[in-house]
């Protein structure tokens, strides 16, 4: 059996694990909340988690490229980049799944140099692509908010009267 085959076998272990040490880096009351809560609806951050890293591994599986990873890995970031998490924080659940393969593959007597070359290859391109979506995620953040200082600031001054705002060109002219 190939090492896609053996992880495809168990897909579900692997990603209730991946899931178990996702939400583990969240604080302890958050982190059984997501992992207790089933309802979409209540829950939504664990339920984006889930799907995400669900997509993640159906990626990992079956070789699909960067964008597909790049889609996967887009709303858990996003959900990540707004809380209070490290760059390295936020992406390390990545390299979790490359302790979580080694364990499975040596279970089943797969874990090869070779295809764990291969698997690490594709986790750190991953880890890559999950990298840069969480810093555009951040820079955007950034950006809003200096953009809402400034026209809290400048809004503040033409309330003021220290400013006045005069049409360049007006109508017609």
């Amino acid at each position: 059996m190939s090492s896609a085959k053996s992880l495809a076998t168990k897909r579900q272990e692997i990603l209730k694990n991946w899931f178990q040490v996702t939400v583990d880096s969240y604080p302890p009351d958050t982190a059984r909340f997501l992992k207790s809560q089933k309802d979409p609806f209540a829950n939504p951050v664990g339920q984006t988690t889930h799907q995400s890293l669900e997509a993640l591994l159906d990626a990992l599986i079956s070789g699909a490229g960067r964008d597909t990873m790049a889609a996967a890995l887009d709303p858990i970031l996003r959900i990540r980049a707004v809380q209070t998490f490290t760059p390295s924080k936020a992406t390390s659940f990545i390299f979790l799944l490359k302790q979580i393969l080694r364990k499975h593959l040596a279970e089943d007597g797969r874990e090869s140099g070779e295809t764990m070359d291969g698997l690490d290859r594709q986790i750190d391109e991953m880890a890559m692509t999950a990298f840069d979506i969480y810093v555009a995620c951040r820079e955007k953040i950034y950006e809003l908010k200096a953009t809402e200082s400034r026209n809290q600031f400048f809004g503040s001054l033409k309330r003021a009267g220290l400013i006045v705002e005069t049409e360049a060109d007006g109508p017609g002219l």
